[in-house]
């Protein structure tokens, strides 16, 4: 079966979540906001490390529960920069603290964070065919510059992008992908 030319076919974590997950579209807050925070942690290393650490992440962050994540307080902090299964940065887990906060407030002006994220292509997919695809496009900088105005953290134009791909925002399958 061919798949997306990114796809290590000796890796069966990546492979299902190419197969079960990447461009498949989201709508669940939680599902959403676990993403957003794997995405910001994934900024300088690779997809796979990731996905190598992201059930050490849901345990870490208690399955990614929004309202928890926004009251984690220096000691909870501190347990998390201990935490040898998952990636320890200081500046990703304050901003992970920071944008659950701003998340939630997102969700009271819109209804869900599903409904202002989606709001962006009026609730459509953006199908990309390109053999080449971009890193960032005019919507990932929209977004980028809308959460960073809100006070959100590692959420620059690249990492939306991949973040928009992630939830299905945007469905950039090879077109000789299984997937397509």
């Amino acid at each position: 079966m061919k798949r997306c030319f990114w796809v290590d076919e000796k890796s069966t974590l990546y492979v299902n979540y190419h197969d079960e997950e990447w461009g498949v579209p989201k709508y669940d807050d939680r599902d959403l906001f676990e993403l957003l925070v794997l995405e910001s942690f994934q900024a300088g290393l690779s997809w796979i490390t990731v996905l190598k650490k992201r059930v050490a992440f849901r345990d870490a962050f208690d399955n990614f529960d929004v309202e928890k994540v926004a009251v984690y307080d220096e000691k909870k902090v501190l347990e998390l920069l201990s935490n040898e299964k998952i990636i320890r940065s200081r500046g990703k887990i304050e901003a992970a603290i920071k944008n659950a906060q701003i998340f939630i407030e997102i969700q009271k002006e819109f209804g869900s964070f599903s409904d202002y994220i989606w709001g962006f292509t009026n609730g459509k997919t953006i199908k990309r065919r390109a053999k080449q695809l971009p890193v960032s496009t005019p919507l990932s900088d929209a977004i980028s510059k809308d959460l960073k105005k809100r006070g959100m953290k590692y959420v620059g134009t690249v990492i939306i992008y991949s973040y928009l791909q992630a939830i299905g925002v945007v469905d950039d399958h090879d077109l000789d992908c299984c997937k397509y």
